[in-house]
């Protein structure tokens, strides 16, 4: 039996790092996926002819090394690929309420565009795809 996710998607916020009591680095960030509309099996098109997109936010967690590779060179918008497990959990809040939670634990990040900044600085290793028309 196995727990295995693969996500590839944006990157939504800047990825927040912090340190617990222990020691441990933890990074997290939220990351959208995206996909085609369906009805009765056929993408569903809007009236201009594009595809309408459903996105759905996942919540990624890293530790320590990974973490503070993601937290440095991280950022917003960045396309990344993100391999891990799924992880729930449960709790208690202050109203005496069950709560429920997921995430995704990751194992590793590639990385698939640069960030903003490094684009900037060098233009010529950018990545044109995601501007080819078709």
């Amino acid at each position: 039996m196995q727990n295995i996710v693969i996500l590839a998607g944006n990157i939504g916020q800047k990825p927040e790092a912090r340190t617990t009591q222990g020691g441990t680095n933890i990074t997290n960030f939220s990351l959208a996926t995206s996909r085609p509309r369906l009805s009765e099996g056929r993408v569903l098109r809007d009236e201009n002819g594009y595809r309408v997109m459903d996105t759905e936010w996942h919540r990624i967690t890293c530790f320590n090394g990974l973490g503070k590779t993601v937290a440095e060179h991280c950022e917003k918008g960045m396309k990344v690929l993100v391999h891990g497990r799924i992880h729930y959990s449960k709790w208690i809040d202050s109203m005496g309420n069950d709560r429920y939670g997921c995430e995704i634990i990751a194992e590793k990040v590639d990385f698939l565009s640069r960030p903003k900044s490094a684009e900037s600085e060098n233009p010529e290793l950018v990545d044109k795809d995601d501007e080819i028309p078709f």
